[in-house]
């Protein structure tokens, strides 16, 4: 199963996220509940870096992957952080759809 966790800060503002494990819904490179899980991901930080100019703090872990934990900066201008908060929430509207329609496979929290 995926875990994904939103950290938020005391404004209720995404700071970083931890995606960690597999879905195992199908056999590797067949398994649409991870690629859904990882574009979305992905393609929040590669947004974030092109259209906000922003480089988040990211770690990957394992020769199999399946652990991804970004960290954005906040110590960006309101507009800027305003900007990556949109694209963040719109990560999670998306991750919570998957979730939706596949449970069993991804869970998303909040801390």
């Amino acid at each position: 199963m995926i875990k994904v966790t939103i950290s938020r800060n005391d404004n209720k503002k995404i700071v970083a996220f931890t995606m960690n494990g597999h879905a195992q819904f199908a056999e590797h490179g067949k398994d649409l509940v991870c690629a859904g899980a990882s574009a979305v991901s992905f393609g929040t930080i590669n947004a974030i870096h092109a259209l906000c100019r922003v480089t988040p703090h990211i770690d990957q872990a394992g020769k199999d992957g399946g652990y991804l934990r970004c960290e954005f900066p906040t110590d960006v201008d309101s507009s800027t952080f305003e900007k990556m908060q949109v694209l963040l929430e719109g990560m999670v509207v998306s991750l919570q759809t998957i979730e939706l329609d596949y449970g069993n496979y991804i869970k998303i929290q909040t801390k």
